[in-house]
């Protein structure tokens, strides 16, 4: 006959250790983050701080071979895309799906049955060229600043 004690610790003991290991996880991922922030080239965060004072929330991506900061600026959400060296690739406004030129909605629904944007942004690349981005699922699409689609790119 097992003795009820005995489960009752060895139940305990199994839970408390599987909430420390999640714990280990959980400071392990901060700590990779805190380190990701740390890799980006001093170049590219003068040139950040240079373009975009007072900034805040900032979270540094690598993206490729570019580095992405995410960051509140007016209390707007917004991302910048910078080169090693520093030099700005662009830079996107966080937008409501519904401020979206019409085309963008007819078009992914015309070619992406079911699908739904989940996020839009506006890209504005240093040249002035203006871009917009619809967000799905597991895809982003690019659209030119009339609602004419231009590519899609795979989720980072």
């Amino acid at each position: 006959m097992r003795n009820p004690v005995n489960a009752l610790l060895k139940k305990r003991f199994i839970f408390n250790g599987l909430l420390s290991l999640s714990f280990l996880l959980a400071a392990g991922v901060v700590i990779a983050q805190q380190a990701k922030d740390q890799a980006v080239p001093a170049s590219v965060k003068a040139a950040f701080a240079k373009q975009f004072p007072g900034s805040s929330k900032v979270k540094w991506e690598k993206e490729k071979e570019n580095y992405e900061a995410n960051f509140v600026q007016q209390g707007h959400e917004m991302a910048a895309v910078f080169r090693a060296d520093g030099t700005l690739e662009e830079t996107e406004w966080e937008i409501k799906v519904a401020d979206l030129p019409p085309a963008i909605a007819s078009y992914v629904k015309a070619h992406y049955k079911g699908a739904v944007i989940k996020e839009a942004a506006k890209i504005t690349k240093p040249n002035g060229e203006q871009l917009y981005e619809a967000a799905l699922k597991n895809k982003d699409l690019i659209f030119s600043a009339k609602g004419e689609f231009l590519r899609e790119e795979p989720k980072n």
